[in-house]
């Protein structure tokens, strides 16, 4: 309606206007004519009828151009209304394959997503989200050729396509194809937190410890994980190497690895025991013998004092000597009575043995000082007691066997 008015209220006021001159013109004795001739043709008209025809043609010529103007645009428009409404429902796809993959109708998410991938503004997140679908159902060739599609229809989003399949490589337990693509993206942008913290989980899960040792200054100066996260993962690799090394039978490269460890880590709880257990393995015990001793001195533990026990010692008798010291500051350690009755057995001291595994059975009873006792009495020719202790030895290990099932289940 408005319209309407705009176009015509012009007009309307162009003929009053005539109307008024032509009642004005009419006060004189020649209100005015026009005359217009084209070779032996004339045309004679007033002035009022020139002016009102010349005001309506302009106006018939303005609606036929705006007319024309109008239909060369309805093609695009058509194209651009077709395209409007394929967003819109590629918009709406998006959301219904959101919902569809959150409720875990993951083969309809992939159907819907795909079906409007190539009409949206955002194909990549088509893509991404079909990606994820398909390899929540376990169809991993679908998954790969959603990634494909998604590369190809978003060249410039190699960084988040390739951490989408990293992290779907990963959930897979596909890590030898994760840890390419990583090492890809890392090469990339060496910095970006999300491949860095992806890096490592690879190489944990591959078991490759020197990369994770390597990988951790820059995990720490990048602000990857948090201070504590970081000293664990330092931990665990640490002790990780050091256990391959202990394997190796390697005692050179288990005290490299120990010297190259920051103090703060050292003190962590388990560490240095994880250290002298790789040292004994690798047959070099007695090297780290008074380190042991000096820490036991200062920090009683369980789990060092077993390692103690396990040293293959160039002096038993003194090893056996610093034992019986600690026995006057704890006289009721079923575990150091137990390791007193171990190296008895290697000084050749027989009826110690005997006494200190009694007594460590006594206040609390293993399997090995069971196994212990029993090889002492058989030394001593007492057959019968030494097959009563490894009877009762027998049925305490089934015992905890029994245990550690109900446990379990």
């Amino acid at each position: 309606m408005k319209r309407l008015i705009y176009f015509l209220g012009p007009l309307l006021l162009a003929i009053v206007v005539v109307f008024l001159v032509d009642k004005w013109l009419g006060g004189f004795e020649t209100p005015g004519y026009v005359l217009i001739g084209i070779g032996g043709w004339s045309m004679e008209t007033s002035l009022v009828v020139f002016a009102i025809s010349l005001v309506i043609g302009f106006y018939l010529f303005y609606v036929f151009f705006r007319l024309l103007g109008w239909l060369v645009k309805v093609p695009g428009q058509l194209k651009n209304r077709g395209k409007r409404i394929k967003f819109n429902r590629s918009q709406e796809a998006l959301i219904a394959g959101l919902v569809d993959s959150a409720e875990g109708n993951f083969e309809k998410a992939e159907k819907v997503l795909i079906k409007h991938a190539s009409h949206s503004g955002a194909p990549l997140l088509h893509y991404l989200t079909a990606a994820r679908a398909a390899q929540s159902r376990g169809a991993f060739e679908k998954r790969d050729e959603y990634l494909r599609k998604a590369s190809d229809r978003a060249p410039g989003s190699d960084l988040a396509i390739g951490l989408t399949q990293a992290e779907l490589n990963l959930s897979g337990n596909q890590f030898e194809q994760a840890l390419q693509t990583l090492t890809r993206l890392h090469s990339i942008d060496p910095t970006h937190a999300s491949v860095l913290k992806l890096l490592h989980q690879a190489y944990q899960n591959l078991g490759d410890w020197e990369s994770v040792r390597k990988l951790i200054p820059t995990l720490n100066k990048n602000k990857v994980m948090m201070e504590a996260e970081i000293k664990l993962l330092e931990a665990e690799a640490f002790s990780n190497l050091l256990k391959l090394a202990a394997e190796r039978g390697d005692a050179q490269e288990v005290q490299t690895l120990w010297s190259d460890i920051p103090s703060y880590i050292k003190r962590m709880q388990g560490l240095s025991a994880i250290y002298f257990a790789a040292m004994i393995n690798a047959g070099a015990g007695a090297k780290v013998e008074e380190e042991l001793t000096k820490l036991l001195s200062v920090n009683w533990d369980e789990t060092l004092l077993v390692l103690f026990g396990s040293v293959q010692s160039e002096d038993v008798a003194k090893q056996f000597a610093v034992a019986e010291k600690w026995l006057g500051l704890h006289p009721k350690d079923a575990v150091l009575l137990n390791v007193l009755g171990k190296l008895g057995l290697k000084c050749n001291e027989q009826q110690k043995a005997e006494d200190y595994l009694s007594q460590s059975i006594n206040i609390e009873p293993t399997v090995q000082a069971y196994q212990l006792l029993g090889d002492v009495l058989f030394a001593r020719n007492e057959k019968d007691k030494a097959c009563e202790c490894y009877k009762y030895g027998l049925e305490l290990a089934s015992s905890e066997i029994v245990s550690q099932i109900d446990a379990v289940s």
